[in-house]
């Protein structure tokens, strides 16, 4: 009886201790590390990673738009044709507690190949723009900012012409490379505001301008082109300035709108502005393929268009352009 209660005893005490051993497998270690608690079961040990902060904001769109003409004994009459038109826009944009700084670089280039003419091709679009601006937070929507603003092409640009009684045309270049460049730099008090949907609005007053309007290529300098003095390669203005931007604008669902506006007066002659308007409007068909109608009109007193009749003179400059093609963000 005794050998019986003691085999008893023994089976009941490896129970308790299977039992024991599986509720010690259940309950996780703790460790403590430098104030972070760390829960270990088994051999594998789970960490909370903390959530990391974006500073950052980057990305960009390339657009590419292709239209080709090719006529063969065609009765109707024409011309073969080929142009296209191709930009990229790259931004990045910096936010950390009270300080905000958003840079915006913006190129476009477009030819046009038209057969039966004299310099078959020819340039339709020519724009460099880079914009950067630091602001510090005064308030919700308020911020103190520095802002520049520069401006100019890549290639040559030329006036075409045919004078009277000949059967050619002539081409006389009128721009190039920095000639003109445009260099603006402005502080003032910078009203921001986001919406929900993402579209953005920014107008900066700055009663500290300074502008510089840069000419290198020597023929045009010596020429005295876009206001500098004769000979000269920069003129330098200052005066305040009001510059608009807004952007990813909601107009309708797939179509978005946006728009800079920069105004500038010269102190010496106040109240005369320099203007510079871009537009773009996107309408979005998917996620490769949209069409943009872009827009810019520049008003500045000191360029003189040539005309047509040989005589030159101030003129609002407008460029408008319907594009349907590759569309790509990134």
């Amino acid at each position: 009886m005794s050998r019986f209660l003691f085999f008893l005893g023994l089976i009941f005490m490896g129970l308790g201790g299977k039992l024991l051993a599986q509720d010690r497998q259940i309950i996780p270690d703790t460790v403590l590390i430098n104030g972070d608690t760390l829960l270990m079961i088994g051999d594998s040990l789970l960490i909370e990673e903390p959530v990391k902060e974006i500073f950052w904001k980057t990305g960009g769109n390339y657009n590419l738009n292709i239209q080709q003409v090719t006529l063969s004994n065609w009765a109707a009459g024409g011309a073969s044709s080929f142009a296209l038109n191709s930009g990229i826009s790259l931004f990045a944009n910096y936010k950390k507690d009270k300080k905000v700084w958003d840079t915006q670089l913006t190129i476009n280039l477009g030819f046009n190949r038209q057969s039966d003419r004299d310099y078959q091709t020819r340039k339709t679009n020519d724009n460099f723009v880079f914009v950067s601006n630091y602001g510090r937070e005064l308030s919700e929507v308020y911020y103190l900012s520095t802002q520049i603003d520069a401006r100019t092409q890549l290639l040559e640009g030329f006036k075409y012409s045919r004078p009277s009684g000949s059967e050619n045309d002539i081409r006389t270049k009128i721009s190039d490379l920095l000639s003109p460049g445009y260099v603006q730099s402005s502080t003032g008090l910078n009203y921001r505001k986001s919406y929900e949907d993402g579209s953005k609005i920014s107008l900066i007053l700055s009663p500290f301008t300074g502008r510089f309007t840069i000419v290198m290529n020597d023929s045009l300098s010596n020429a005295g082109a876009f206001g500098v003095t004769p000979g000269e390669n920069v003129r330098a203005e200052a005066g305040m300035s009001l510059a608009t931007s807004i952007n990813g604008f909601q107009l309708m669902e797939n179509i978005t709108w946006k728009a800079d506006l920069n105004l500038f007066s010269n102190y010496e002659r106040f109240g005369n502005l320099v203007v510079n308007f871009n537009s773009v409007i996107r309408m979005k068909v998917n996620k490769y393929i949209s069409t943009r109608i872009e827009t810019a009109i520049i008003y500045d007193e000191e360029v003189f268009i040539k005309q047509d009749n040989g005589t030159s003179k101030q003129a609002v400059q407008l460029q408008n352009l319907v594009n349907f093609g590759i569309s790509l963000d990134f």
